[in-house]
């Protein structure tokens, strides 16, 4: 048997060299350690969260057995960003973001083990899980939209600011594959009381993490305004320029149109395919996989070259796959299609998220990151209430057919724009030094606006 020739050695050392190379580019943002802190205590949390999730539609489900009060729990845990996220955004750039979101986990805790309690009493009613909703909506407006401003924080280098989203998102989503499946076993075992407590525990280790960091104090970079004129200047700076305007937009038709599809899976698997929570589990845990799979695809790009594309042709593959599953009563199938749904999903989420993080101001980060959080959670409340009544009506398939066939023609209005907002940003581009930096391979920018023939 013949040695490897030298040749053959070096090919073998440079391939293995590239390999980690790509390894270290995507996982560029562990080497800041307040990240690494976040990222760790994170994941155990947003286990809980994911299981209280299912656990909290399935037992409205099996207590009411309406579609109508699926809505009307969506609606509630969720229409508290819409209404205050604007408030959230001004105080997020005034307030301290690390004891803000210290604040905020305590909370969200506390209302997990009262939630816990009173369904071990036996005492729970839809009403008090409907007020319980309400309450830890307010808190995760806050809470959401000061973790959103607080990355800058963690992550030093503005370079691995997208990597730091890209790799939060992954971690979401592979919660959400573990959180959904845990929690139907457990449903089926022992009852939904143990997916609140056991989530009402996870939030100690995002908050051991949290006190394990060490923050720099942000600079106040402008004096604090009255409220009213600050709420006003945010929106002014967020709306009146039409590429940041045109992200939001289509971010939160597709929450409105798209996104309620969520709230109406205990429908799909109890009457559509027959089965129970452990089924209900499986359907959200093929979609997290698609988001899983979205995610890293993102975090592994060495630039963000053509993330504007990308963007606007997301929610064509949401909702063409929205409408197949629809059709479908095969867990295989419906199972393929939800995966589509979350892959669209997330690459428009997250690459979104990252084009508005790159071009904001600092001053206004908070308030810029509050409007996304209305567009990308606000909305779903108002399209789960719209959902939930329709699926009474004219039924869950039909419903979530009309949304899908909603979030095609907004991609199909918002593309024709691409040209005019690419040549409105170019010269924030150039005063940012973006683009020539784009120009050598630097990732510190997008494609969203910048034509391939101008990089």
């Amino acid at each position: 048997m013949s040695s490897p020739t030298p040749e053959a050695e070096n090919t073998e050392a440079i391939n293995g060299a590239n390999d980690a190379s790509r390894w270290r580019l995507a996982l560029r943002a562990f080497d800041h350690r307040n990240f690494r802190l976040f990222f760790m205590g994170q994941t155990i949390s947003l286990i809980g969260t994911w299981m209280q999730q299912l656990a909290m539609i399935w037992l409205v489900y099996r207590l009411t057995g309406s579609a109508v009060w699926l809505g009307i729990i969506g609606f509630s845990s969720q229409i508290p960003t819409f209404l205050l996220s604007p408030v959230a955004g001004v105080l997020t750039d005034r307030w301290n973001r690390h004891r803000m979101i210290l604040c905020t986990q305590t909370l969200a805790m506390l209302q997990a083990f009262l939630l816990a309690f009173l369904v071990g009493s036996n005492l729970i009613a839809v009403w008090q899980l409907v007020v319980l909703s309400l309450v830890l909506g307010v808190v995760n407006t806050f809470d959401i939209t000061g973790r959103q401003a607080f990355l800058t924080e963690m992550v030093a280098r503005r370079k691995d600011l997208a990597n730091a989203i890209a790799l939060n998102s992954s971690m979401v989503n592979a919660t959400r594959l573990v959180g959904p499946a845990l929690a139907g076993f457990l449903i089926e075992q022992i009852g939904e009381k143990w997916c609140f407590f056991l989530n009402g525990t996870s939030y100690l280790a995002v908050l051991a993490s949290l006190w394990a960091m060490t923050i720099t104090p942000r600079q106040q970079l402008t004096p604090h305004t009255r409220f009213l004129r600050g709420l006003h200047e945010g929106f002014t700076y967020a709306f009146g320029f039409a590429p940041i305007r045109s992200l939001l937009l289509l971010m939160a038709l597709v929450s409105l149109m798209g996104v309620p599809y969520m709230t109406l899976l205990p429908v799909f698997a109890t009457d559509v395919l027959h089965s129970d929570a452990g089924t209900l589990g499986l359907l959200i845990a093929a979609a997290g996989s698609g988001a899983l799979v979205g995610a890293l695809y993102l975090a592994a790009r060495n630039s963000i070259l053509g993330l504007g594309v990308r963007i606007a042709l997301s929610p064509i593959l949401f909702g063409v796959a929205l409408i197949g599953f629809t059709f479908s009563h095969q867990l295989g199938l419906s199972s393929c299609l939800l995966f589509l749904i979350g892959l669209a999903m997330m690459v428009q989420m997250a690459a979104t998220n990252t084009i508005l993080q790159l071009i904001v101001d600092e001053d206004k980060r908070g308030r810029v990151m509050s409007f996304y959080t209305m567009a990308f959670m606000g909305m779903t409340p108002l399209g789960s209430l719209v959902a939930g009544g329709l699926a009474d009506r004219i039924g869950a398939p039909l419903t979530l057919q009309i949304g899908g066939v909603g979030c095609i023609v907004g991609s199909l209005l918002y593309l024709p724009f691409l040209p005019s907002l690419r040549r409105m940003v170019r010269p924030i581009y150039i005063r940012m030094g973006i683009i020539p930096e784009v120009a050598t391979g630097i990732e510190t920018a997008t494609e969203m606006f910048v034509p391939p023939e101008e990089s």
